[in-house]
């Protein structure tokens, strides 16, 4: 009888410390997990992309972004639990991490036997969850781990808030969002004096995206309710 193999859980290190990488990878390894490394958040970000890890340990001070903003990206497309490694202890720290999607925050320096303790915490509460990181509708394919927007094979340049209104569709593709939703997502609030903003902004998208802006077939009204986004073959 051929025994079942057991996948052994992934764990992603972005630190830009070889010390500090090196010691949890051979720890890591002993206890069971298989490794990946990253140095920099971009490449944290395509790491967790092409890897998919069961879990994530990020460190704040990274040499091109800030931890925090690694973070946020993570979220735009993932729900892989995040431990934050940080030599910042201060409970205004830990509260920003943990309200920005952190799973736990460990403050360096670290005992190794405390890491493993809070990864095998992280990893009970593990949701089997598929992160699909490309979305396509038509002719249109957006990647959420690098932000690419493509019509065929031509990429087009958004900008931050055009892209944020257009992940907020992509994640929630085939639903109608309200207008006080996106209102509130994007503008950070719902006041009714600023759908303006949200009718110019849906129309950029729609010039930038549609093949016929007078008569979108992706981004559609809900008269008096919201747009939604189609899903198309």
């Amino acid at each position: 009888m051929t025994e079942a193999v057991v996948k052994k859980a992934s764990v992603l290190l972005v630190d830009d410390e070889v010390q500090i990488r090196r010691l949890l990878r051979v720890f890591l390894e002993r206890n069971g997990f298989e490794v990946f490394e990253a140095a920099t958040g971009e490449d944290g970000i395509g790491e967790a992309a092409r890897c998919n890890p069961d879990l994530v340990l990020l460190d704040l001070g990274l040499p091109d972004m800030e931890g925090m903003t690694v973070l946020k990206r993570l979220r735009e497309w993932s729900r892989v639990p995040v431990l934050v490694l940080s030599v910042r202890g201060q409970e205004d720290d830990k509260i920003t991490a943990l309200n920005s999607g952190a799973d736990d925050y460990i403050t360096k320096p670290f005992s190794t036997g405390e890491v493993l303790a809070r990864l095998r915490v992280a990893q009970r509460h593990i949701q089997p969850v598929e992160n699909k990181t490309t979305f396509r509708s038509g002719q249109l394919s957006v990647d959420l781990a690098t932000r690419t927007v493509k019509l065929g094979e031509r990429t087009i340049k958004l900008t931050a808030t055009e892209y944020a209104l257009l992940r907020l569709f992509v994640t929630h593709a085939g639903k109608v969002l309200t207008h006080g939703h996106l209102l509130r997502e994007v503008w950070g609030g719902k006041d009714a004096s600023k759908m303006g903003y949200l009718r110019v902004y849906m129309a950029f998208l729609r010039e930038k995206l549609e093949a016929n802006p007078a008569e979108p077939e992706l981004f559609i009204t809900e008269p008096g309710v919201g747009y939604r986004l189609i899903v198309q073959e």
